[in-house]
C-alpha cells in the first residue's frame, strides 16, 4: 500500500477541520482510564519516532540512538502518515524524543482531530536522561523537561509524559528509583501549578519479577503515608516482548498478569511486539484488550510505525521512500490493522464503580530494591547560579561540545582533590542511602566548578590548580578569601534539601506562532554528543572520602 504528500495533505485538511470539537479530556479513577464520557480507555497505540543514528558499541548493548528525529516537528511527514495511523486503528502514539525549541502545532493539532493521544518521553537521548549507571536529578534535566512540558501543555491531546524509560534494568540499578520517583514528584507538582491534567509516566523494562516487582509498587507508593500519591507516578508501562509469534495467554502473559493483579495505578504495556518469530501476527492485542487482561491493563503501544534496528533485530510496519514521500506498509502492519480493529475491550468497571486510586506505603529495601524513600531534593536554578557565581574557579571550556569533556574533567579534578586531602561528596548522590551532597542537585558544569574550586583553593590559590588543560579560569568577582567563599557558597545553598514547585526555564520555545521557531517543515533531527557521563550523579564522587573539604557547604 502507497500515498503521497499530495493525497495525504487532504487528509491532514480533513483532520485539521474535525479538531472544532475538542478531543475527549482522559482521566483516570482508581486503576483505570476513562475519558470524559465515562467510557473505559484502552490504549491503542503504535510508537511512532524515526530512529535517530546508532553507534554499536560495548556500552551500548541495547543499540540505543546517540541521536534523535522529532516526528512532531514536521507536519509534511505528519499529513503523509496520519492515513496509516488512523488505518491501524490507533487512538495513542509514543514519541521518545522531541525539541521543545520547535514548532509542533501542525501535527498536534492534525493528531488531535484524528482522536489521537499522545504519550510523551521527556527524556533526551545520552546526555538528556538519567545515567543508569550514576542517576542524578539536577537542574538541567529539571529544565529539560518542564521546557517539553510548557512546548506541549497547550494541546489538548497529552495524554502523559514520561520522566524515565528504562532507566533500572538490573536489581543492582534500582536505587536509581529514587532519582525516577523525585522526578515525578517534581512534574506532577509542575503540572498541577498550571493546571495540567496530564498523567506522570515511567515506562519500565520487563525483568525477572523478583526485582521488577518491588520497583514497580516503589514507583507507585505514597513515601507519606498519607494517601496523597504526591511522589507516586500515575501511569506505568511495561515494555514487554513475551508474546512471540502464535503463543498463548497461558503461555506469554498469565505470569505478569497474576503479578501485577492488585496493583494500584493504570498500568499498560508501553512496547510489545516481539519479532524473534516472525511473522509478527500481532495476536497478543486479542489478549490484551480482552476482558482477560482488563481488569490490570489498559492496553499497550506496538513497536515500532518505523523501520527500528535493536540488538534482537529489525522492527518496524512501513519503508519511507528516500524521497520521503511514499508509505508502503508490510505484513506487520496489516497484521496489527487487523488486531485493533477486532479487539473490543470490556467497558468494566464503570467510571463510578473504579474507586479512588489509593497508595499503599513503599516496599522495605532489599536486595531486590535498593532504593530509599529519602528523595534527592528539587533542583534549584536560583540557588546553582548563585552558587557558579561566587566560585573561585569556574569551568570555562575550550569547547562547544562541552559534555564530551565534562566527565573526564570530573574524574580529574575528584582525583586530584582527593590527592589534596579532599573529597567530592558535596556534589555526589546516593540512592540506596538517600544521601545527597548540596551540590548534588546542580548541573555538571556546575558541579565541575565547584570542584575545581576546592582544588584551586586546596592549592593556595595558585593560578595553575584552576588552569585544568585551559579549562579553568580564576573568577576576578568572587570572595577574596577562603572563609568569605565559604560564606557565600553557604548562602546560596541555604536549604539544598528543600523540595517546592519548581519554576520553567526562562527560555522554553517551542510556543507555536509565538515561539523562536516556525520550522514546521523541519525534519527536527538533532545530535546528542556521545558521553553519557555528563549527568553523571558521579560514582568516583564518592571514592575520595577524606574528611574536611575545602568549600565546604552546609
Amino acid at each position: 500500500m502507497r500515498t503521497t504528500v499530495c493525497a495525504t495533505a487532504v487528509a491532514l485538511a480533513a483532520a485539521l477541520l474535525s479538531g472544532v470539537s475538542a478531543i475527549s479530556k482522559v482521566t483516570r479513577a482508581g486503576r483505570y482510564l476513562y475519558t470524559a464520557d465515562g467510557n473505559r480507555f484502552y490504549i491503542k497505540g503504535v510508537a511512532y519516532q524515526e530512529q535517530g543514528a546508532v553507534v554499536a558499541s560495548a556500552s551500548n548493548p541495547f543499540l540505543e540512538p546517540n541521536s534523535f528525529i522529532d516526528p512532531l516537528a514536521d507536519g509534511t511527514s505528519c499529513a503523509r502518515d496520519l492515513p496509516y495511523l488512523q488505518q491501524l486503528g490507533v487512538n495513542t502514539i509514543r514519541v521518545y524524543s522531541v525539541n521543545s525549541s520547535l514548532n509542533h502545532d501542525s501535527c498536534m493539532q492534525a493528531l488531535s482531530g484524528a482522536g489521537i493521544y499522545t504519550i510523551i518521553d521527556l527524556s533526551l537521548p545520552l546526555n538528556g536522561s538519567m545515567d543508569r549507571n550514576a542517576p542524578s536529578w539536577s537542574t538541567n534535566l529539571l529544565d529539560l523537561y518542564l521546557g517539553t512540558i510548557n512546548a506541549f501543555s497547550k494541546y489538548d491531546n497529552v495524554l502523559a509524559y514520561n520522566v524515565g524509560n528504562e532507566v533500572v534494568i538490573a536489581a543492582n540499578g534500582t536505587a536509581a528509583a529514587s532519582y525516577i520517583k523525585a522526578a515525578a514528584r517534581d512534574v506532577k507538582t509542575y503540572l498541577t501549578s498550571i493546571s495540567s491534567s496530564a498523567l506522570v509516566g515511567y515506562a519500565a523494562i520487563d525483568a525477572d519479577s523478583s526485582w521488577r516487582q518491588p520497583l514497580a509498587n516503589f514507583l507507585s507508593c505514597d513515601i507519606s503515608g498519607a494517601n496523597s500519591g504526591a511522589t507516586a507516578i500515575d501511569l506505568y508501562g511495561l515494555n514487554n516482548y513475551e508474546w512471540c509469534g502464535a503463543s498463548t495467554f497461558q503461555a506469554s502473559y498469565s505470569g505478569v498478569e497474576s503479578d501485577f493483579a492488585s496493583y494500584n495505578i493504570p498500568a499498560y504495556f508501553s512496547e510489545f511486539g516481539c519479532i524473534t518469530s516472525p511473522p509478527r501476527l500481532f495476536t497478543e492485542v486479542g489478549a490484551l484488550l480482552s476482558s482477560q487482561m482488563s481488569p490490570v491493563w489498559s492496553g499497550g503501544i506496538a513497536f515500532s510505525y518505523f523501520p527500528a534496528t535493536s540488538a534482537q533485530g529489525q522492527f518496524g510496519m512501513v519503508t519511507i521512500s528516500t524521497d520521503g514521500k511514499t508509505v508502503t506498509t508490510s505484513s506487520d502492519f496489516t497484521n496489527l490493522q487487523t488486531q485493533y480493529g477486532n479487539a473490543t475491550p470490556p467497558n468494566t468497571p464503570t467510571q463510578s464503580g473504579a474507586g479512588s486510586t489509593v497508595y499503599p506505603v513503599c516496599p522495605v529495601q532489599s536486595a531486590d530494591l535498593l532504593a530509599s524513600t529519602t528523595l534527592p531534593p528539587t533542583p534549584n536554578d536560583a540557588a546553582c547560579s548563585c552558587l557558579e557565581s561566587s566560585l573561585s574557579c569556574q569551568f570555562t571550556p575550550q569547547t562547544t561540545n562541552t559534555t564530551a569533556i565534562v566527565g573526564t574533567l570530573l574524574d580529574t579534578a575528584c582525583s586530584l582533590l582527593g590527592q589534596s586531602g579532599g573529597n567530592c561528596n558535596a556534589i555526589a548522590g546516593n540512592g540506596t542511602s538517600g544521601v545527597y551532597g548540596p551540590v548534588s542537585m546542580c548541573d555538571p558544569n556546575t558541579k565541575l566548578s565547584f570542584v575545581m574550586s576546592e582544588y584551586y583553593e586546596a592549592n593556595n590559590r595558585n593560578a595553575q590548580a584552576c588552569s585544568f588543560a585551559g579549562n579553568g579560569t580564576v573568577n576576578s568577582h568572587a570572595p577574596s578569601t577562603v572563609s568569605a567563599a565559604n560564606s557565600a557558597a553557604s548562602s546560596c545553598l541555604t536549604n539544598p534539601s528543600a523540595t517546592f514547585t519548581p519554576s520553567a526555564p526562562a527560555t522554553t520555545g517551542g510556543s507555536g506562532s509565538g515561539g523562536s521557531s516556525s520550522g514546521t517543515h523541519s525534519s527536527g533531527a538533532v545530535p546528542i554528543f556521545n558521553d553519557a557521563r555528563s549527568l553523571i550523579g558521579l560514582t568516583v564522587a564518592v571514592v575520595f572520602s577524606v574528611v574536611g573539604g575545602i568549600l565546604t557547604v552546609a
